[in-house]
């Protein structure tokens, strides 16, 4: 991954630049580790070769997986990271994906 500090003027924006083949959830996560980043809000756009998404279901009190096993173009990519009791980053976003046969959009399941 390649990252700059883009603006800085009482607050930090990043931009960052994953390696084709590198997992975005890990990535994010291990930079704002990295990074102390204790609070903020995200935005992308970009591809992801497979994805993994969910759908909350409210009855079930829990999230149903839905694979995207194909390159897929992200049209929006937002959430916000926040700090886990442990001191650790927890992401929380929300995707919208297009892929070759059919449209996907879905929530990542979140630690918090």
């Amino acid at each position: 991954m390649k990252s700059k500090v883009a603006f800085e003027d009482g607050g930090r924006t990043f931009v960052l630049i994953l390696d084709q083949g590198e997992e975005a959830f890990a990535a994010v996560t291990a930079f704002a580790d990295a990074k102390a980043i204790t609070a903020a809000s995200i935005a992308a756009i970009g591809a992801f070769e497979s994805a993994k998404v969910g759908w909350f279901d409210p009855a079930a009190k829990r999230y149903i997986p839905i694979s995207v096993d194909e390159q897929c173009e992200v049209l929006s990519l937002l959430g916000d990271i926040a700090q886990e009791d442990d001191g650790k980053a927890s992401l929380h976003l929300h995707a919208v994906a297009r892929a070759s046969r059919r449209q996907r959009a879905g929530r990542s399941p979140s630690r918090r």
